[in-house]
């Protein structure tokens, strides 16, 4: 059975991961809290902020990687300060790097490794208030690339960049019927995503099924960064 490891597994996409996951995979989940955790996972409290993720008990090889952490920051440039941008790259990518920096022996010994990484519509599509947010995923989606060129056939990259999801982190933005329904309305298949939505496409990359699959952003946005039906 392979190992998965889930940073930031315990609600929103990375549960939904797990949960599908669960069944035929090792899947621990590193995050903060663990409330009500799927079936069969096992959980190592861990704060991508403060932790060392070598610090904690995993096993030595590990097949499958997702980071979940991430933040939405959407504020007009004038209302933004340098402070902000630090946050959200050091949320978004720069923890991320640490984890994979740290986590390189184990995935190494994997017979092939999926990496799988989180973006944003808005990185191929300009979107006003979106300057911060739209600069750190920017950065996962080019250090995915050079990445997945670095470490072929070793280990796989991909990027999932979703459009609004329905999801905890999502919650201001969706957080009436009238602004669910106009979120809708921007989209080609006229709904907002769910967390299934994205799981099952992460759970896809991180197995073998996808396995001649590495270094693209798969956008899985309801037809928003191709389609203009207007």
């Amino acid at each position: 059975m392979k190992n998965i490891l889930l940073i930031g597994g315990s609600y929103g996409i990375g549960h939904e991961i797990a949960s599908l996951l669960s069944d035929s995979h090792n899947v621990i989940i590193a995050s903060r809290s663990a409330d009500d955790l799927p079936e069969g996972c096992e959980h190592r409290k861990f704060d991508v902020l403060k932790d060392d993720i070598t610090e904690i008990d995993l096993p030595e090889t590990l097949d499958g990687l997702a980071y979940c952490p991430g933040s939405i920051n959407l504020k007009p440039f004038k209302m933004l300060k340098p402070d902000h941008f630090s946050e959200d790259l050091e949320i978004n990518f720069l923890s991320l790097v640490k984890v994979v920096h740290e986590l390189l022996p184990k995935l190494k010994k994997a017979d092939q490794a999926s990496l799988v990484f989180f973006s944003t519509v808005a990185v191929q599509i300009g979107m006003p208030f979106h300057t911060s947010v739209a600069a750190a995923k920017g950065a996962i989606e080019g250090f995915a690339k050079s990445l997945a060129a670095e470490y072929a056939p070793n280990f796989r990259v991909n990027v999932i960049a979703p459009s609004l999801t329905d999801t905890p982190l999502a919650g201001k933005l969706l957080s009436s019927e009238d602004k669910k329904e106009k979120m809708a309305e921007r989209h080609p298949l006229k709904r907002v995503g769910t967390t299934k939505d994205i799981a099952k496409v992460a759970s896809f990359l991180l197995q073998d099924d996808s396995s001649w699959i590495t270094g693209q952003i798969i956008g899985v946005d309801g037809g928003m960064s191709t389609l203009n039906i207007q």
